[in-house]
């Protein structure tokens, strides 16, 4: 079939040229000959020839206004109007709408149409298809929730990004941020109900539910932060419907989603790190009174380390296990995952054996809430009894006759050797976790060292922890470093990043030299892997312990939660001076620097 498919926006940019090529592939799909006039300024339109409007059975008219389509060529023939917004979720179902419900298109019916505003007027009869309800809709709007494993930077940044890009290519754009202190900017029902796409740019697993219905495109905060106009673009091209339940559309993964064992060890993660940094910081605190004040019972210094030591830590293994089995089974794997993680507590078998547990519990949950299938009268029993109850008894027996023993050793041994090794070896140690907290800034590489050195606090070995925020906070102190030293290489709002940067850096956030190494990453991440190597080296050779996994330069104003604070803050300021001075040797001129949203 001969189609003409028309296409124009306000802008007369990115939304027409992607309607327009969507549509075509479509019809392509589809079997037809399209011939597309597309009013942009990426490409001229075409004049269509007398040929063409003649030999056409069906014109597609997707435009926002209307008045830029020029209908009046197309009087007698078979003709759907529709905005463009409309055809950009789904061009194969628009298209098989559009042919449906297309009619002829008579002289009169163009007197009905407002050429001045965009939309047509209540009075268009009902034969110019859909064009009075579907013309007069406002342009898509996007909800969008960001999420990242500490909740710290990547949600934040992410969020900034994916709200810039909407507003730039026109979309109304709210964005919700899940962050360490809880949703905020929350998205109300009625945002949600308007919203023509859902966008989840998180890194652990957010609940879902309140979505059903609601077409979700899942992806990364990393990807939303580098690449926002894409993610919003793939969003409306690949968003599957959300099913009721919260579970996951489809038979596999979406592409822009990166799931699987990784993001279920970071959600278990991120709901631990509250505790881990409430129960470091109590710890910490108890010391101010001195090392062993707390053996004094009744004592102030007593009671915080009852509370960090006897009760924040103890529940951090069991909250790590629940909630990887959360990511992987919902509610019912919070459960057997606890238990199993209280178990690897009391068994010594530390974060390894809780991670295990997790696992373990998850799937176990998972499997039986999917193929134990059993009589409708007892089925609503299943994530109340059943499924808690056999979880939890396979994963605890597992946990005592198999995992339990084997893992526990092997903390042991692990701890063993990370507390007895020589300075070579911890030297090594230091260098290979400094390198790895600044080769990705906050992705992958960054949080699997950070999640080694989080879970190692559980078994007291504190040194790699030491290490790991020294070397994570050289990034943005040195890309701040290196705009003040080199400031005639560096644009104007460059600088003011490098200022951004170096307090980022100070409070432990890596993300702060992002917008740095995204627009430079062959000379910043080398910069930066040499001096958190550096400065992991140095922290593990001065023998540094450090009780709180969070906060920077700022947990130094505590006596006594770094053991030598002097030594730890001088490997600070070596890696950050190796870091600055060698970015700002190797930098070439001033480039310019996005400070917003990376696209």
């Amino acid at each position: 079939m001969n189609v003409i498919i028309v296409t124009a926006c306000p802008s007369g940019m990115a939304t027409t040229f992607l309607a327009a090529r969507r549509l075509e592939q479509a019809a392509r799909r589809h079997g037809w000959n399209p011939v597309i006039d597309m009013h942009s300024e990426l490409e001229a339109g075409i004049t269509l020839s007398e040929s063409q409007l003649d030999a056409a059975e069906l014109v597609i008219v997707a435009a926002s206004p209307v008045a830029s389509a020029g209908l009046e060529r197309f009087v007698g023939m078979q003709v759907h109007v529709a905005s463009i917004e409309e055809a950009l979720p789904d061009p194969e179902a628009f298209l098989a709408m559009a042919e449906s419900r297309a009619r002829r298109l008579e002289s009169a019916d163009l007197g009905s149409i407002d050429l001045t505003k965009s939309g047509l007027s209540s009075a268009v009869p009902e034969n110019v298809g859909t064009t009075t309800q579907t013309a007069a809709k406002s342009v898509p709007s996007i909800v969008a929730v960001t999420a990242c494993p500490t909740g710290v930077a990547h949600t934040f940044m992410a969020a900034e990004a994916l709200s810039e890009a909407g507003r730039a290519l026109g979309y109304p754009t709210r964005v919700e941020t899940q962050g360490s202190v809880g949703a905020q900017d929350a998205l109300t029902e009625q945002e949600i109900a308007d919203a023509d796409v859902v966008i989840l740019a998180c890194d652990i697993e957010v609940d879902p539910t309140r979505f059903a219905g609601k077409r979700v495109w899942r992806t990364s905060t990393s990807t939303a932060l580098k690449k926002p106009r894409d993610t919003i673009e793939e969003a409306f091209e690949g968003a599957q419907v959300q099913p009721a339940g919260g579970e996951k559309q489809g038979s596999g993964q979406q592409q822009g989603e990166k799931r699987g064992p990784y993001k279920h060890l970071l959600t278990g993660v991120s709901f631990m790190l509250p505790m881990v940094v409430a129960g470091g910081l109590m710890i910490a605190l108890s010391f101010i009174f001195g090392i062993k004040a707390f053996e004094e019972e009744g004592t102030l210094a007593a009671a915080l380390m009852q509370i960090g030591g006897g009760a924040a830590f103890k529940l951090m293994i069991p909250v790590l296990a629940g909630y990887i089995a959360y990511s992987i089974a919902d509610r019912p794997g919070i459960t057997p995952g606890m238990i199993g993680g209280l178990l690897a507590s009391t068994l010594d078998a530390g974060f390894l054996g809780g991670i295990i547990a997790g696992f373990l519990a998850g799937y176990t949950a998972l499997g039986l809430s999917r193929y134990v299938k059993l009589p409708q009268s007892i089925e609503s029993l299943k994530p109340i009894l059943i499924i808690p109850l056999v979880a939890s008894l396979i994963t605890g027996l597992v946990m005592i006759y198999v995992v339990g023993t084997p893992v526990a050793g092997l903390m042991s041994a692990l701890t063993n050797y990370l507390e007895s090794m020589g300075s070579a070896n911890a030297v090594l140690l230091g260098i290979l976790l400094g390198a790895m907290m600044c080769f990705d800034l906050g992705g992958p590489v960054n949080k699997a060292a950070y999640a080694f050195g989080v879970g190692l606090l559980a078994s007291e070995t504190y040194a790699p922890m030491a290490a790991i925020m020294a070397a994570g906070m050289v990034p943005a102190l040195g890309m701040g470093l290196a705009s003040f030293i080199a400031r005639n290489k560096f644009a104007v709002p460059e600088r003011e990043a490098g200022k951004a940067s170096f307090v980022l850096g100070l409070c432990f956030i890596s993300e702060g030299a992002i917008p740095f190494a995204a627009k430079d990453p062959l000379r910043v991440i080398p910069s930066c892997m040499a001096g958190g190597a550096v400065t992991g080296a140095l922290s593990m050779l001065v023998g540094a312990k450090l009780v709180a996994p969070h906060g920077g330069l700022f947990v130094l104003l505590i006596p006594n939660a770094i053991n030598v604070p002097l030594l730890y803050l001088g490997a600070i300021v070596a890696g950050t001076l190796i870091t600055g001075i060698g970015y700002a040797m190797l930098k070439k001129g001033a480039q310019q620097v996005e400070t917003a949203a990376v696209s």
